[in-house]
């Protein structure tokens, strides 16, 4: 387990960030290309499982992919059997047992992937969920993983009791201020990606390199300010 833990907080090299607002949530993580042929718009660590909830996956990409997919299937079997969507918490109650069931067999590994749930449920409002390779699922308020996961849960906790009150663009600014503040350095909106659910009828939808550079440029006012 210990391995599977190191593969799915280093293997990526990246930081993924969540934040839950007022009536939204928001995942921030790196976007780096690992070769110039790529095509950049291939590469990507955001995921939607059902039109409204949506996940960022660190780790091993292929591991990723296979939960991903898993979790897609159990969204839409749910939504068969009891004609409506998936609540968040049941998503990651379920993917976190599904996870468990790969400890305990020999012929089996753990997946080396993180997910990083996140919807506004019908009942509970905004949801975060972080579900690891051992089986375990918790709801937060914000959190972070992969390679520089403490440093951004410092940062965080520092931020908590405001975070509740956050209208969508200041959740949105929130994360990415945190994981600009663990990493160092300013980035372009091409460095980074977003993505973010905002009501109970929002969808999870990733934003555009134009409305990143955006809300880089009202940070970068506001620390001018």
């Amino acid at each position: 387990m210990e391995y599977a833990f190191k593969a799915a907080n280093t293997a990526s090299g990246l930081t993924g960030v969540a934040v839950r607002g007022k009536d939204s949530c928001v995942v921030v993580t790196q976007k780096k290309i690992p070769d110039r042929l790529m095509d950049p718009t291939s590469v990507t660590h955001l995921f939607n499982i059902t039109p409204k909830i949506g996940c960022l996956a660190t780790g091993l990409l292929a591991d990723c992919k296979a939960q991903v997919q898993r979790a897609r299937y159990e969204a839409a079997d749910y939504a068969f059997k009891y004609g409506y969507a998936i609540p968040v918490h049941v998503l990651a109650r379920r993917i976190a047992d599904l996870a468990q069931v790969n400890t305990q067999s020999a012929s089996m590994r753990p997946l080396a992937s993180v997910l990083l749930l996140i919807g506004v449920d019908d009942e509970k409002g905004p949801q975060v969920f972080k579900v690891d390779c051992a089986g375990h699922y918790l709801p937060f308020f914000a959190t972070a993983s992969g390679i520089k996961e403490q440093e951004a849960v410092n940062y965080l906790e520092k931020k908590v009791t405001d975070m509740k009150e956050y209208s969508q663009d200041e959740t949105i600014r929130a994360a990415i201020m945190c994981l600009g503040s663990v990493l160092g350095s300013d980035f372009r909106g091409t460095e980074i990606e977003v993505a973010t659910v905002t009501g109970t009828a929002g969808r999870f939808h990733t934003l555009s390199e134009e409305q990143i550079e955006g809300h880089l440029n009202a940070i970068a006012d506001d620390a001018d300010a």
